[in-house]
């Protein structure tokens, strides 16, 4: 017979991997071209058509404000809800996004009052709804812009129709949401402390306020105690005339002074200066009341020595009234400061006396109110005063600093935030009076305006709010109904349930005023008591009017005798403030889930970041309760904030931002998103270039495991194989498949995606790359194209592909994307693709149990060839035959009758029985098997690379072993030679 040897290029007779896959992603480009591709496909449409008629998923997007390009931590929110909404749109759901943006508020506002402000124009002198125009026209380029963001972020979702709060439909239901509060006796105008910031002239609610360093004025003040109030009005003889001492961190607060507030649970004293050294204060022989643990450290503040001379008990304190510090000053402060008992006092810092200020403050408008009926049967007058105005000056209502005061005005705050005289007014007022007992300066964290960055006050201010604790004919409250709401939520991480019910637990009543232009005003006419007009004729006009024209039609000349028709002629004024920008994302679940046909009510996910608490999720709790009775979701996911690579707040002060946009320029928007599925999302991210290289070099495994699967998948001929006739080891990768399934299923429904991808990830780089394909890539490459087990591995690997590649769809949806087309030219997307039913009797515990010894037997060879191969003994474990001892009877009874030299990618091995001799090959932790190396004996084959005893054995092709020569032969009777 002819040697037709010589002829062959046996590597064109080979199985080898075939693919234009590339190794290298390329993802800046590529992910474009996909992104215009889905945008030509209207893969948007496509899904919902496909998904016609099954049950719907709701993931309602929390609305970011359109004010500037996203920034890293819009990329992690964005990439968790496409990862969730793709997820359960792959698992059998109609799972819809409908992304949607914040579009009224300060956050707008203020970038169009910095552009006035840059040109030397005056915001109050642009006609109203001109100026609103020019918010709405901001707005609409930065959707724009943000949508392209998205979309570039792989994001898929109604792009083409989301929601907008300043859409006109949006305004009209917005507006119609706080008449049902209005009508229902919800709400109400009332007068309480605010935060408020000066320099944007609004009030703010807890959500936009952030806390920074600050630095403020310390003062201890002295009170004279005049007399008791009590039945009897007798005097203490030794504590008429004494002093309670209280300490501030806001002296200017001091006008607004009306009681002091002490605790029953402290232990207070009445101390004697018995000597002084300060050029202002007490003297000696002045008597002062202090909470005990606190004397010490404040008679040193004031540099006086003294002596304790008794307990002063709090029955002692109640009925004492003082006389105000500034009594006299401007022929004001004449009015009695009494004492009151108040929760809210401790002994941890100042004096154990807490002066009360009930219009700028919280806890003291609180203690007050609850004090409110008793000082009024003692004749006090319980009238709260306005003593700061809108623009930070003090006003009449603080006598010598106000108005009257020689230069005009004091001022806490000016327009640019910074510290006016006030303090210092009220500081050499004290010290004239001789009222003040020391003086300091504290660095404390104080609450600033999230936008202007400035420091806020607490003003009294008339303000329009909600009701927290008023019956709403059903036996609850809005209280009673969020906290229950709370409760039948689940909550990821189950801490957010915890977090937002002390928040609702402790909140005050819900303050809904902006005194602003950009925003759905609250529109509704009162008359000079504050009574709201309830005409639903009325009400139907506005909402009318808002739906055809927008909001603006309630600042349009002519509005009050349009709305008010034939009541026109009777004394109601409307309201000119606009709405709270919380109460408008709190109202989205109205116009979004209420009324698109293609979304449902109640959402099952909101997911945002843990600010939300006090945000979105709480002001959307709210509303919904107070309108509908529960909360507008049924699951709250919440995700931490993203880190530098230290552990520091990200900022482009300090050089360490992450930019979205430059990551995807750079490596593409998969590795993004990679990152965020690996990482814990439910507590603080860390983000910087060292993190996002593990996550390049990690991507870079998976996609080679992927593109060496398509290559072999080249030569898939569609063939299969019963699973009993399958070789154990695809058995036991398919019930790898079976046990992966349950858990990707699981993952995505707790929303553990760092458990989905982390799984993902080690199967194919571990039991795959260096496992599973490492060992039949001979079988693979070599076996003819009758060979059962090549067949078997063909299949198997045909699942692989499919259940890997649709499992990482919704978090690399590109990648996913690119390796699905390639695999499936003709199909549409990866993403109109379900995720594979894995039949459950895929699973075989006792056989994994089995192939586990086996690879513990496996991992002790191929750490012995690894010590010949670094030592340049051999070049290729087939280069090896080693004699391998097994003492241990399990694991010898597992690798029975199965060729370990295959699994081993040896040429060939020696099982033995024996002990091992001393100088072999072990692992610790693999006990019972030692490994002594010897080199494969026989020649070895051109085409396998094998070394065998038979290469030759067969004339016509006498360079390759028996195994191959009859490969070769059936290729030939085929005509593929």
């Amino acid at each position: 017979m002819t040697d037709t040897s010589e002829k062959l290029d046996y590597s064109k007779t080979l199985y080898l991997p075939q693919t234009s896959f590339p190794m290298r992603a390329g993802l800046p480009k590529k992910e474009p071209e996909i992104v215009s591709r889905w945008q030509e496909m209207n893969l948007y449409k496509r899904l919902r058509e496909d998904a016609e008629g099954r049950p719907r998923f709701v993931l309602h997007d929390g609305p970011p404000y359109a004010n500037g390009n996203i920034h890293i931590g819009h990329a992690l929110n964005k990439v968790l809800k496409d990862v969730i909404t793709r997820s359960f749109q792959m698992r059998g759901y109609d799972s819809n996004y409908v992304p949607g943006w914040d579009c009224h508020g300060l956050p707008i506002e203020w970038k169009i009052e910095e552009q006035y402000r840059a040109k030397g124009r005056n915001k109050d002198e642009v006609p109203v709804n001109e100026f609103r125009k020019e918010c709405r026209d901001f707005a609409e380029h930065w959707i724009k812009v943000q949508t392209e963001e998205f979309e570039r972020l792989g994001v898929i979702g109604d792009f083409e129709n989301p929601y907008l709060t300043m859409a006109y439909h949006a305004e009209a239901r917005i507006a119609g949401e706080l008449l049902k509060f209005a009508m229902s006796g919800q709400l109400y105008r009332g007068s309480k402390p605010v935060m408020w910031s000066v320099v944007e002239r609004t009030a703010l609610a807890e959500a936009e306020v952030e806390y920074h360093d600050h630095e403020s004025d310390t003062v201890w003040v002295k009170f004279p105690i005049r007399r008791a109030h009590g039945p009897t009005q007798e005097d203490i003889s030794d504590l008429t005339g004494a002093y309670v001492v209280i300490w501030t961190t806001t002296p200017w607060t001091i006008p607004g002074n009306r009681a002091i507030s002490f605790s029953p649970r402290i232990a207070y004293g009445l101390y004697e200066v018995t000597a002084a050294e300060n050029d202002f204060g007490p003297q000696a022989g002045e008597k002062l009341i202090f909470a005990d643990a606190l004397a010490e450290e404040s008679f040193a503040k004031a540099k006086l020595k003294y002596q304790r001379l008794r307990e002063v008990s709090p029955g002692e304190l109640f009925p004492q009234v003082c006389t105000h510090p500034l009594k006299g000053l401007g022929g004001g402060y004449e009015f009695p400061v009494p004492l009151l008992p108040g929760e809210h006092v401790t002994d941890e810092a100042g004096t154990g006396f807490v002066h009360t200020a009930p219009g700028h403050g919280r806890e003291d408008f609180d203690a007050w109110m609850d004090a409110r009926a008793k000082l009024e049967a003692r004749g006090v007058d319980t009238t709260i005063p306005f003593t700061v105005d809108d623009g930070g000056f003090f006003t009449k209502d603080a006598p010598g600093f106000g108005p009257d005061r020689e230069g005009g005005p004091a001022r806490v705050i000016d327009d640019k935030g910074k510290k006016g005289d006030a303090n210092k007014a009220v500081i050499e007022a004290l010290i004239e009076k001789d009222m003040l007992f020391a003086r300091g300066r504290l660095k404390h964290s104080y609450p600033h305006s999230w936008r202007s960055k400035k420091p806020v006050i607490f003003r009294n201010t008339p303000q329009w709010f909600v009701h927290m604790d008023k019956g709403l004919g059903d036996g609850t409250t809005l209280r009673t109904r969020a906290l229950k709401a709370i409760d039948d939520t689940r909550f990821v991480p189950a801490a957010g349930q915890t977090r937002l019910r002390s928040m609702i637990e402790e909140r005050p009543d819900w303050v809904l005023s902006r005194q602003r232009a950009w925003g759905v005003p609250i529109c509704i006419f009162v008359d000079e008591d504050g009574a709201i007009l309830k005409d639903e004729a009325v009400n139907a006009r506005v909402l009318e009017a808002f739906e055809k024209e927008g909001a603006d039609a309630w600042f349009a000349e002519g509005a009050r005798e349009r709305f008010l028709g034939s009541r026109a002629n009777e004394p109601w004024q409307p309201v000119m403030d606009i709405l709270d920008v919380w109460f408008d994302s709190g109202s989205t679940h109205t116009f979004t889930l209420e009324d698109r046909p293609d979304l449902k009510w109640p959402a099952d996910v909101y997911l945002e970041g843990s600010d939300q608490h006090r945000g979105w999720f709480h002001s959307s709790l709210l509303e919904s309760c107070a309108t509908r009775g529960r909360a507008p979701y049924d699951t709250v996911i919440t995700h931490g904030f993203t880190m530098d690579e230290e552990g520091r707040k990200m900022s482009k002060s300090l050089g360490n931002t992450v930019v979205p946009q430059d990551v995807m320029a750079k490596s593409g928007a998969d590795i993004l998103r990679l990152w965020v599925v690996t990482t814990d999302y439910w507590e603080d991210q860390r983000l910087g270039q060292n993190v996002l290289q593990t996550n390049i070099d990690a991507y870079r495994k998976l996609r080679n495991t992927v593109r060496w699967m398509l290559g072999t998948l080249a030569h898939d001929a569609g063939e299969t194989v019963p699973h009993e006739e399958m070789p154990e080891l695809e058995r036991l990768m398919l019930h790898r498949l079976a046990e992966l399934d349950a858990l990707v299923h699981k993952s995505y429904d707790n929303f553990d995606f760092k458990r989905v991808m982390r799984a993902l990830l080690d199967f194919m780089v571990v039991e795959l790359s260096a496992f599973y394909f490492d060992v039949r890539k001979d079988t693979l490459y070599c076996d003819p194209p009758s060979s059962t087990r090549r067949k078997a591995a063909i299949q198997v690997i045909r699942r692989l592909f499919d259940c890997l590649v649709t499992w990482m769809a919704p978090m690399l949806p590109f990648t996913t994307e690119e390796a699905w087309l390639e695999r499936h030219p003709d199909a549409a997307s990866v993403h109109l693709a379900q995720f594979p039913e894995v039949p459950a009797d895929w699973r075989d515990d006792h056989l994994a149990e089995k192939w586990r010894k086996v690879r513990q037997v496996r991992r002790v060879v191929m750490g012995a060839l690894e010590i010949e191969r670094r030592e340049k003994t051999i070049g290729a474990s087939l280069e090896a035959a080693p004699i391998v001892h097994v003492t241990d009877p399990d694991l010898r009874a597992a690798i029975a009758d199965r060729d370990m030299a295959e699994i081993c990618i040896t040429s060939g091995m020696e099982i033995r029985d024996d002990a091992p001799p001393a100088d072999a090959f072990t692992l610790d932790d693999v006990k019972g098997v030692g490994v002594v190396f010897k080199r494969a004996s026989g020649i070895k084959c051109a085409r396998s690379w094998r070394y065998t005893e038979d290469v030759g054995s067969d004339p016509e092709f006498p360079d390759v072993s028996a195994r191959d020569a009859a490969a070769l032969r059936e290729l030939k009777a085929l005509g593929r030679l």
